[in-house]
């Protein structure tokens, strides 16, 4: 296991729409899309991100969230389902999530661990998620693992 690890994290609204995250900006992405706007990210740098590490945050923040999202993680996908089946024993009501730069889920990989999961990588032109141009795709997981696109929660209802 190479390690994941992690630069910062954040109390935030936005990502996954309705939740209350506890959102960790995990670091070595691989994907380098241009026009990143976090390129600090694709470094090694940070904590690292173990199951002890994880149990702490979510000691002193499992409360006040209702989820919580793994963003990037893209070189070690493994160990981002591994967190998320801790955060599952751990805490069984908060909800997790994946934010993923990959175009398709890695084979094998367990969605049903998250409740959400976030594919596509960024390409500026066609903009975030709240863009109805954009590539980028949120779904809501299903306990059988089966991906609802949920995409258009983002865009302002005129």
């Amino acid at each position: 296991m190479r390690g994941l690890r992690y630069h910062n994290f954040d109390v935030v609204f936005a990502e996954i729409p309705g939740e209350v995250t506890l959102a960790l900006n995990l670091t070595g992405c691989p994907n380098r899309c241009p026009g990143c706007h976090s390129p600090h990210l694709q470094g090694d740098g940070g904590r690292p991100l173990d199951e002890r590490e994880l149990l702490a945050l979510l000691d002193c923040y499992g409360r006040s969230v209702t989820c919580l999202c793994f963003m990037g993680g893209d070189a070690a996908p493994d160990e981002v389902a591994q967190l998320a089946a801790v955060v599952r024993r751990a805490a069984p009501t908060l909800r997790t999530g994946w934010y993923s730069g990959r175009p398709e889920l890695p084979e094998g990989f367990r969605a049903g661990l998250f409740d959400y999961v976030k594919l596509g990588p960024w390409v500026e032109a066609l903009g975030p998620l709240s863009s109805p141009t954009t590539n980028q795709r949120l779904y809501r997981v299903a306990h059988d693992g089966t991906m609802d696109d949920i995409t258009s929660l983002f865009r302002r209802r005129p």
